[in-house]
């Protein structure tokens, strides 16, 4: 496969570009955004300061000190040497968490209507739920937020038609075809399966996120016991 011939470099900001992979929402073009930050991040560029991927695209901020040109030119380099195949997306070394849930009751408010939706049963709508193999796509809309493919076609939900004002901290959920977990309480229109007593934000970490981009997710469903015991359990 040849480089990218639709990757564009644009400026973010005085001491950001942008790589531009594409402007659809593709589980293809997100590998890729991660193969190119892991390289990226492996070159170990002095200049470099942080990557922030999303999508489709992936932001590049620098050392402001350094002139903004070098930093294109290496970036346009490295742009014109990748080869986004298969091999190459599959070789970035990526973690895998498990993420323990609890579904539905005071947990998962959403659980029995949306399986009703999807005529299955709630238990039946858990257990295809945890079988997806998940990956964080990006972190978005709050701090520690992770956009998550991988969820069963079959298993998407349009969206609340009135968000709610409240979303418990730890709330997995279906948003359209994508699953995601609130990481703070926050207003929200996803449908509400469960809640993980875990932190998936905490500022006084490094890192302050849980997740990252591009890690690997499962989720296990447990009881709410074991979710009270999770949630006391010391944080470290």
């Amino acid at each position: 496969m040849s480089a990218f011939p639709t990757c564009d470099i644009e400026p973010l900001a005085d001491d950001a570009w942008l790589l531009r992979f594409g402007d659809r929402l593709d589980p293809q073009l997100n590998a890729a955004v991660h193969a190119m930050a892991w390289r990226l991040r492996s070159a170990g560029a002095p200049w470099l300061r942080e990557i922030v991927p999303a999508f489709a695209s992936l932001g590049v901020f620098f050392d402001p000190e350094i002139d903004p040109a070098r930093v294109h030119a290496q970036l346009q380099a490295m742009v014109e040497g990748f080869e986004p195949g298969a091999s190459t997306a599959s070789s970035v070394p990526a973690r895998t968490v498990e993420i323990p849930v609890a579904y539905g009751g005071d947990f998962g408010p959403d659980l029995e209507s949306a399986a009703a939706e999807l005529q299955l049963s709630p238990q039946a709508l858990v257990q295809r739920h945890c079988a997806g193999d998940y990956t964080v796509a990006m972190i978005g809309f709050a701090p520690g937020f992770p956009y998550l493919w991988g969820l069963d076609p079959a298993l998407a939900l349009p969206r609340l038609a009135t968000p709610r004002a409240r979303v418990a901290a730890g709330s997995v959920a279906i948003g359209g075809a994508q699953t995601g977990i609130y990481p703070r309480e926050s207003p929200g229109g996803w449908r509400v399966l469960g809640r993980t007593p875990l932190a998936l934000f905490d500022p006084e970490r490094e890192p302050p996120t849980t997740l990252q981009p591009g890690d690997r997710v499962r989720f296990v469903a447990i009881d709410a016991d074991e979710s009270a015991r999770l949630h006391e359990a010391p944080r470290t």
